[in-house]
């Protein structure tokens, strides 16, 4: 009997773990919230929500839900660091965020804005980062989602946000001007680092990212933290990089954390907050996942507010 007992509680805590990752955790949405001082002396503060990797899906109706009342945060700017899709849904993804296109914001795309999810052994996420199998053509529509993002779905673009991909914004917020210069997604190539010829290494040798020397902070952003893109912001002086695609990690290891990143940083660096040469990097655990992964394991689906104060 008590080798039986035994043996039944070996399968019940893997049994439990898997319906807590499958069922119960990937409805627990938190907001991680994060103060930043990074502001110059005297500025008000900002409230700036980060949002990241929503894959939404047809079904997915509790999540979306939970999207549409990030509004009761009142940002005073919004980030999207793309990921949005899991299926053709633009019409379903922008009402998601129909209230917070009414915020001025910027965003990013990742390669689930243009590509739809394939099946794949999810083991192989454990050894390698994900490939994405090369398309000659997007099959989602990608065009729809960017002219939604940008005019609010509406013909006469009074709202909306600025896209970032190899791009660049200047929003004033509460009296300070943020320059934000974005990336494309480093994971299928996008990125568009650019350099100057015979200008040395600093800021004055990069032609793309580049900030403007009148800004009060200096915002990079980009899909995926792979190094390359987070050296390439930092070389150009910013303040602060947002980011997201990790997911946290997806299945952590409590006491322990991710095992992965999904790109060339090292698994301690999947989500959160960190020094990066002289920079800030934020790196949301988002709140989404591939329909052909859908799991997550002491990683709660998340967005971020981070609230930017005066620099000490």
């Amino acid at each position: 009997m008590k080798k039986r007992a035994l043996f039944a509680g070996a399968l019940a805590i893997p049994a439990a773990a898997g319906i807590w990752g499958a069922v119960i955790e990937p409805h627990l949405f938190a907001v991680r919230r994060h103060t930043l001082p990074i502001l110059p002396a005297g500025a008000q503060s900002i409230r700036m929500l980060h949002v990241s990797d929503l894959h939404l899906a047809p079904w997915q109706k509790h999540r979306a839900s939970w999207v549409k009342g990030l509004t009761r945060l009142e940002p005073d700017v919004v980030v999207n660091t793309g990921d949005n899709l899991s299926a053709d849904i633009v019409p379903e993804v922008l009402d998601v965020f129909a209230g917070l296109l009414d915020v001025p914001g910027v965003f990013v795309l990742g390669s689930n804005d243009f590509f739809s999810p394939t099946a794949k052994n999810p083991a192989t996420y454990l050894r390698s980062p994900s490939e994405v199998k090369h398309r000659a053509q997007p099959d989602l529509d990608v065009g729809a989602l960017i002219r939604g993002f940008e005019t609010g779905d509406t013909p006469n673009g009074d709202r909306g946000w600025h896209l970032l991909d190899n791009a660049e914004a200047s929003l004033v917020i509460r009296g300070t001007r943020i320059d934000f210069c974005g990336l494309g997604d480093s994971h299928i190539d996008r990125d568009r680092i650019r350099l100057r010829e015979g200008e040395g290494r600093g800021p004055e040798a990069l032609d793309h990212p580049r900030f403007g020397a009148a800004a009060g902070v200096k915002v990079g952003v980009t899909h995926a933290p792979y190094s390359r893109t987070l050296e390439a912001f930092t070389s150009a002086g910013a303040d602060l990089v947002m980011t997201g695609h990790t997911h946290g990690g997806q299945i952590r290891v409590p006491f322990w954390g991710a095992p992965v990143t999904n790109c060339d940083l090292d698994r301690t660096r999947a989500r959160g907050v960190f020094a990066y040469r002289r920079a800030l990097v934020e790196i949301s655990a988002g709140l989404g996942f591939s329909p052909f992964s859908p799991v997550r394991f002491a990683c709660r689906p998340e967005v971020s507010l981070l609230t930017l104060v005066p620099r000490e």
